[in-house]
């Protein structure tokens, strides 16, 4: 049996060797056990990344089963997340609801009210109305951005609520 010389594999002269050797070998291994779909090639270049990164931990005669073993493991993992990845793509979308079409018509009808109604308030109203119900604003954040006092932003969005309950009511 021959005595190894180096302890690591961290020189690049060592690694390089043990590139030359094992990469054509590894690649075939993986592409005949997996086939080309899961990328044989890709998977050798990640188990050489990997023991370039524990190069210190690996001695050279250890150096072979651990690209073997490494890329055998990166392989079975890509294959479990094809099967995820395969079994999500055959899952179909929930077309309908639980609503029902009455229901769906009501929601519909309620809407069209509303938008008539919003388009019936002033523009100051409106404006004041959506900045607070819609993106969330405060009176003061608003009163601040339209340059107006905080009293006169509470009277336009209330103002807004009375119109809106009258128009939606008579639609």
């Amino acid at each position: 049996m021959e005595k190894q010389l180096h302890d690591n594999i961290c020189e690049e002269r060592i690694f390089s060797s043990i590139f030359n050797k094992h990469a054509k070998d590894l690649h075939n291994f993986l592409y005949y056990k997996f086939g080309e779909l899961l990328n044989p090639k890709d998977k050798t270049q990640e188990a050489f990344i990997k023991l370039w990164q524990n190069c210190a931990k690996i001695s050279p005669d250890k150096a072979k089963s651990f690209l073997f073993t490494t890329a055998n493991n990166l392989m079975l993992n890509e294959a479990a997340h094809q099967k995820v990845v395969l079994k999500y793509q055959q899952t179909k979308p929930k077309m309908s609801t639980n609503e029902s079409p009455e229901f769906l018509m009501q929601e519909t009808e309620y809407n069209d009210k509303l938008q008539k109604a919003l388009a019936n308030l002033t523009e100051s109203q409106r404006v004041a109305f959506m900045m607070n119900r819609v993106e969330g604003k405060r009176f003061k954040e608003i009163a601040e951005l339209l340059d107006i006092s905080t009293k006169a932003v509470e009277k336009r969005i209330y103002g807004a609520l009375a119109k809106l309950r009258e128009d939606i009511k008579e639609l």
